[in-house]
């Protein structure tokens, strides 16, 4: 292997990874930047080309990398789930997938011209957008939460029924392509029908077993679980071809739907993967486009994308919402935002391989039209939403809410009374025992780790915009504050220390050293072992309304014992206690404070929330 060859391919992951921190740093998809390094290497200044570097290996790694993708996406299709995200949610990935098959078939055949078998696959194709591309975008346009929880969910659930709508389309295609008849194309589309679903199935089952009943060391999950998708997926496609990307699909949704089966830990091993295969893939794809090819699309093209943003999409939301709660204003900004992702990117590229090995016309216009509407929609959509959103009046206002990073006693008491005030909270935790007493308190929690793949694809965030990390693990609290700087910004995230700071050395020996983002929790004779001292000794959470006749001057004469932890004003404002506090307290704002057991109350009586 050539040094140049070396360098491409730590090139390719370089510009993979940039891309990623790119996105993540602008808060937009990263397909924008992905999409511009491959057309620079490529078409642009020729230094990047997939057919000469990878050789007769483009095709099976392609291919390859799209079944770790399919698997990756069809491990988040649980029924469950489906059932529960509410009946706008099923129609949108049912028969408004449907809707925009159908739609994207028609603009493709009348527009672009193409033969009406490879307009409705690549209207199946376009069914899928994906959370790759909705979640920078809900973050950058911060809709209600009622908007926000439709969109997430269905990025999340339409990728795998997209995918298998695409496969079953393609497989149809294929089989006309090696017979004439109708019968004989009815038997090889059944032939590699019931070969997906029954390798994908029969794998999915042992598989399960296999991992449930630890017949696999805990250590090798992972790594087998990915050898045994390739396997199926050769073995399928050998047996049937084309069924391979229908059985590794298949595979996946059974997994996902096995009783007793823990996956998150595989899920975020596919997905870190998944993101490598997919940037990767992504620049390797941009750079074998051909200027001219865009070109010769050009316009139809276009007019196709055009189509998708301003006819397909808004119909296909409108007869999915009708009959239900969502407002005038709420429909139109789900009928704007849905932007196409890599996914689509990446199965089109597999399919166009394949037909034109079989000399289906047209068959090369499959890639560039898919880079055109996804490109397009991205961008259209990232300049104009968050505008949109302003003007329907269906943005959220700055968030004030809290993320409690931790469920112990004192968390779950200062989550309730903000609460009740409302303001919107959420306690995390891996600690089920802990969460199951904040579920008792109607107090919304997250079970599991906000940092987690799994919390950045499927944790509703809306309405929140600060962090108290509040755990009894020092390292943990200090992550997480380092995690939520960028989400939240780094004077909204806060953390409890353990203990206060002492000078004795076996404590220090203890103590993290690293100075992380994050602003100290309460004042500096507060610890989390204090406040949690005196809630087990009966404390209790208080609250004191300041008004005309109840100054803050008064309070701090009245407040005795009790600890100053944090002041909110009627769901606007929250404030943790610092010495600017002082300054900044009039009437309107409300004073929580931790009071001692037996602390005589203040002389003006206020509401009460006791601590478990």
């Amino acid at each position: 292997m050539s040094h140049h060859t070396l360098l491409l391919l730590a090139g390719i992951g370089i510009l993979s990874l940039s891309a990623q921190w790119m996105a993540w740093r602008l808060r937009v998809p990263a397909i924008l930047f992905l999409l511009g390094f491959g057309l620079v290497m490529g078409p642009g200044i020729g230094l990047l080309k997939p057919d000469e570097l990878f050789g007769d290996l483009l095709f099976p790694f392609i291919s390859l990398s799209v079944a770790v993708i399919l698997f990756e996406g069809s491990l988040t299709l649980q029924f469950d789930e489906i059932r529960g995200h509410g009946v706008v949610v099923r129609r949108l990935i049912t028969w408004g997938v449907a809707i925009i098959w159908v739609s994207v078939a028609c603009f493709s055949h009348w527009f672009v011209g193409m033969d009406w078998q490879l307009a409705f696959l690549f209207g199946a194709i376009m069914t899928v957008t994906g959370p790759t591309v909705i979640m920078p975008m809900l973050q950058a346009v911060r809709p209600t939460p009622a908007v926000a929880r439709i969109l997430r969910w269905e990025g999340i659930l339409v990728d795998p029924l997209g995918a298998i709508l695409a496969v079953l389309t393609f497989t149809v295609i294929i089989a006309s392509q090696m017979t004439n008849t109708w019968l004989e194309v009815a038997t090889l589309f059944l032939r590699m029908l019931i070969s997906g679903l029954l390798f994908g199935c029969v794998v999915g089952f042992l598989w399960g077993r296999a991992l449930r009943r630890y017949w696999v060391p805990k250590f090798l999950h992972n790594v087998a679980t990915l050898l045994v998708v390739f396997a199926l997926y050769a073995i399928a496609d050998t047996f049937a071809p084309e069924s391979g990307l229908l059985a590794v699909t298949v595979m996946g949704v059974w997994l996902a739907n096995t009783r007793g089966l823990h996956i998150r830990e595989l899920l975020d091993f596919k997905e870190s993967l998944s993101i490598l295969l997919i940037s990767g893939l992504f620049i390797i794809l941009a750079a074998r486009l051909d200027f001219a090819q865009l070109q010769a699309v050009g316009w139809p093209a276009l007019m196709v994308m055009l189509g998708i943003q301003f006819l397909a999409r808004p119909v296909k939301v409108m007869l999915c919402s009708l009959g239900t709660k969502l407002t005038w204003n709420e429909r139109l900004i789900l009928g704007w935002i849905g932007p196409r992702g890599i996914i689509a990117a990446a199965i089109s590229a597999v399919f166009a391989l394949r037909l034109e090995q079989e000399g289906v016309a047209g068959a090369e216009l499959l890639v560039p039209m898919a880079f055109v509407v996804i490109a397009g929609t991205v961008v259209l959509q990232s300049l104009t939403a968050r505008p949109l959103a302003k003007i329907l009046g269906v943005v959220e206002p700055e968030p004030e809410g809290v993320l409690f990073f931790g469920s112990n006693a004192f968390s779950r008491a200062l989550a309730g009374v903000l609460r009740d005030a409302g303001f919107r909270v959420l306690i995390s935790d891996s600690d089920w025992n802990s969460l199951r007493k904040a579920r008792m308190a109607s107090i919304p929690t997250y079970y599991g780790n906000p940092m987690s793949n799994h919390a950045e694809r499927t944790l509703e965030l809306a309405g929140i915009g600060k962090l108290f990390a509040v755990s009894r693990n020092e390292e943990m609290n200090q992550l997480a504050c380092t995690y939520f700087a960028h989400e939240f910004g780094r004077q909204n995230v806060y953390m409890l220390p353990i203990a206060l700071e002492t000078n004795d050395n076996e404590q220090d020996k203890h103590t993290p050293s690293v100075n992380l983002p994050g602003r100290r929790l309460f004042s500096g004779d507060v610890s989390l072992s204090k406040v949690l001292s005196y809630v087990s000794g009966g404390a209790e959470l208080k609250t004191t309304r300041l008004t005309e006749g109840y100054s803050y001057e008064q309070f701090k004469q009245d407040k005795g014992n009790r600890i100053v932890l944090l002041a909110f004003r009627e769901k606007d404002k929250i404030e943790a206690y610092s010495p600017r506090l002082d300054a900044m307290l009039d009437k309107g704002w409300t004073i929580v404070t931790l009071a001692p057991a037996g602390e005589i109350e203040a002389a003006q009586p206020a509401p009460q929330a006791s601590a478990e």
